[in-house]
């Protein structure tokens, strides 16, 4: 016969460097899981897969209202694709939640290709050829939101994204049944399902159809038709290519900067260093005119080893590129601040501003452990905000803050630290800072 009067060990939560971690409720797990997650992609610590699986597993012990917030607040605010979509997949599949898929698919939504990637979510985890895939129900709160999406779209975003793949446009318009706003729009579709839309005059469709690199980004900077995001992401092909300097300069400065965040700049300028000056004054110009931070301030940001990792494979920034444009744009928005380091030490940065801001930081010192709960200790100080960006997996306790702190964090684990009044953060936009602004006016 089992024993039942025996004494029960349970074992105690710790970040993956070891220290004493802090456990969260399934609506803050699934926030932080949320707002910094490539989907599928492994972070430093953790496979991308297990946090999907967490993600989904969260969906149904959260209330509906709320699951469906956190997707609107990852696509709109943190500037995420995948992870909305899989947060509609997770609602798809309860019964309780699926009354607000419809409005939620149609909302978070915001490129034509973004139907077709739910699809292919939806139909992930069946095996078998994509015939047998579709075969799957879709619900009908599904076809819906799909539909509404649809209808969203002009005949230029739908030729833009209209790309081979197992699930294609078309098949979202046929398994929909989505009716046209007007003749315009019904022959927009017809030409969609023919496959005789125009195609659209953007640079990938015109490198991938052979047209020379030069020629093309030059007409295309001259037409004013290369984006700010295909702007920055194009710098060094544009130079190889042999577009001159001063042609690609007049470009950044000309460039809408409303939706470009400061890492952007940062990961642009570490690839084409040639136009660090240009950079650094469009950055700039995206910063004017933003609410200030009022009182004093003191950042701490993570050099550990582990933010050194990329935000995805196929990114070129890093988790310290996001805390570097967080650092850079509180830089400019505080009224009164000082920067700190922290990795197995603590150092003071000097009181630099744009990329000079990065050098310090990311030179400060060696990237090694994270000693957060020493670095709290030594910069704390009461009646001073204090402002944490950290992956948040310490080696050592971090204790209750003084005063008013924000632990913000750039990283999807399931497990964070700090004991106490901590007010938690996840994102890396400037939405984050934004927030911050936000929640203490209202105090």
């Amino acid at each position: 016969m089992a024993k039942l009067n025996i004494l029960k060990r349970f074992k105690r939560a710790r970040t993956h460097e070891g220290a004493p971690a802090r456990t969260f409720g399934p609506e803050a797990q699934l926030r932080r899981s949320v707002m910094n997650c490539m989907l599928w992609e492994d972070q430093f610590y953790e496979e991308g897969e297990a946090i999907a699986d967490r993600i989904q597993a969260l969906v149904p012990k959260v209330a509906p209202e709320t699951v469906a917030q956190i997707a609107i607040d990852a696509r709109e605010k943190m500037k995420l694709r995948h992870a909305p979509l899989l947060l509609v997949r997770a609602m798809a599949a309860s019964e309780q939640h699926r009354p607000l898929v419809a409005a939620t698919l149609a909302r978070v939504i915001q490129r034509p290709d973004e139907m077709t990637e739910f699809l292919a979510i939806y139909w992930s985890d069946v095996i078998g050829p994509m015939q047998q895939r579709k075969k799957r129900p879709v619900p009908a709160q599904v076809k819906k939101g799909l539909a509404k999406a649809f209808e969203k779209f002009d005949a230029y975003q739908l030729a833009k994204y209209d790309r081979d793949g197992p699930v294609r446009l078309r098949d979202v318009l046929f398994l929909t049944h989505a009716k046209p706003a007007n003749a315009d729009q019904a022959k927009v579709w017809k030409d969609l399902v023919d496959g005789t839309l125009a195609s659209p005059d953007t640079w990938e469709v015109q490198l991938s159809s052979g047209a020379a690199k030069k020629d093309t980004f030059e007409r295309l900077i001259a037409e004013k038709k290369l984006g700010a995001l295909a702007l920055l992401r194009n710098l060094r092909g544009m130079l190889t290519a042999g577009v001159a300097k001063k042609t690609i300069a007049t470009a950044l400065d000309a460039m809408r900067t409303d939706r470009v965040l400061p890492y952007r700049f940062i990961a642009a300028a570490r690839y084409a260093p040639d136009f660090e000056p240009e950079l650094e004054k469009v950055m700039f110009r995206s910063l004017e005119g933003h609410k200030k931070l009022d009182g004093e301030t003191r950042i701490l940001v993570d050099v550990s080893g582990s933010m050194n990792a990329p935000l995805s494979a196929r990114s070129e920034m890093t988790r310290l590129d996001a805390a570097c444009g967080l650092a850079v744009l509180a830089r400019e928005i505080c009224e009164d601040v000082e920067i700190f380091t922290f990795s197995n030490d603590v150092k003071k940065v000097p009181p630099r501003r744009g990329f000079a801001l990065r050098d310090a930081i990311v030179q400060s010192q060696p990237h090694g452990g994270t000693e957060l709960g020493r670095a709290v200790k030594e910069v704390d100080q009461k009646g001073v905000r204090l402002i944490v960006i950290t992956d948040e997996q310490s080696h050592d306790p971090v204790g209750t803050p003084k005063g008013n702190a924000y632990m913000i964090n750039v990283a999807s684990y399931r497990n964070g630290v700090g004991a106490g009044d901590w007010t938690r953060v996840d994102g890396f936009s400037e939405a984050v800072i934004d927030w911050i602004i936000a929640s203490e006016m209202r105090a």
